[in-house]
């Protein structure tokens, strides 16, 4: 991480270093004719920061999720570390998605990471989280989201256990426990 700063740094001083010839000046270019981009259909969220591929508006997210749920799944928000109601979770259930249903992590994937957050090695398939980058926090992660719904759940680092050496620290407040069906 410090590697990659110090060559941004580097290559950002490299760029603004003056040169010792000064280049010559281009002919003016003609102007391109102006378009007008087309304008979106429903006016763009300033509150959403997650992609919504269900489609559900602000007000319809909000109704939906609990205050705190909205602040996690759709802000991209954080719960406090230690506070997460399935931190300690040992049960057999599935870890869905609170906004969608979509199975997320397996409860043998769970491993006790000591962040404070549940942490998970792998999630339950190649297709149920998407992941991108996170710059935000002068950080550089790896944002975790639902792949159905596209809530935030939390990020991945790769200072886990074996078999993957991955650790998704996911907040409690955007997953709950779909329990196992009695087998009759």
């Amino acid at each position: 991480m410090r590697t990659l700063a110090i060559a941004l740094m580097l290559a950002t001083l490299a760029a603004c270093t003056p040169k010792a010839e000064s280049p010559k000046p281009e002919p003016p270019k003609p102007e391109p004719p102006k378009v007008e981009a087309p304008k979106p259909a429903e006016p763009a969220e300033p509150a959403a920061r997650v992609k919504n591929p269900l489609g559900l508006s602000d007000e319809e997210w909000r109704k939906k999720l609990s205050p705190e749920e909205y602040q996690v799944c759709r802000q991209q928000g954080t719960e406090r570390p230690g506070t997460g109601k399935l931190l300690h979770y040992k049960g057999s259930g599935t870890f869905v998605c609170v906004a969608c249903d979509n199975p997320l992590f397996e409860p043998k994937a769970k491993f006790e990471s000591g962040t404070g957050w549940p942490s998970f090695y792998q999630p339950l398939s190649k297709t149920a989280v998407s992941e991108k980058g996170d710059f935000s926090h002068g950080m550089s992660r790896i944002e975790v989201n639902c792949a159905k719904c596209g809530s935030h759940l939390g990020h991945v680092f790769e200072d886990g256990p074996q078999p993957t050496g991955l650790r998704y620290c996911m907040n409690s407040v955007s997953m709950k426990i779909k329990e196992p069906e009695e087998k009759k």
